[in-house]
């Protein structure tokens, strides 16, 4: 299963990325505002950390996404939020 993370802590972002591993989910993280979010593709799984993040960012992350993508939304970027919303949408293999 793919994954993106949007906003976040840059120095979270190895956690983020081994945190996924352990559910066997492929994960692209976006701490800031890039010029290749607008490419993010079709995720399975879009994770939106909303305190992290501008208005702008949010906008240029949901124009790209389809209607196949879920989106789960967190205020808090922990990794206990991020296993909260993953175990919610993935069983852990």
């Amino acid at each position: 299963m793919s994954v993106v993370i949007v906003g976040g802590n840059e120095c979270m972002v190895r956690r983020y990325i081994e945190l996924c591993r352990e559910y066997s989910c492929k994960a692209k993280v976006y701490p800031k505002l890039t010029a290749s979010m607008k490419n993010i593709g079709s995720p399975d799984l879009l994770i939106l950390f909303t305190a992290t993040m501008s208005h702008k960012m949010l906008h240029s992350v949901l124009s790209g996404t389809n209607d196949s993508t879920l989106i789960a939304r967190s205020h808090t970027s922990s990794c206990a939020a991020l296993r909260g919303i993953l175990d919610a949408h993935i069983k852990r293999s």
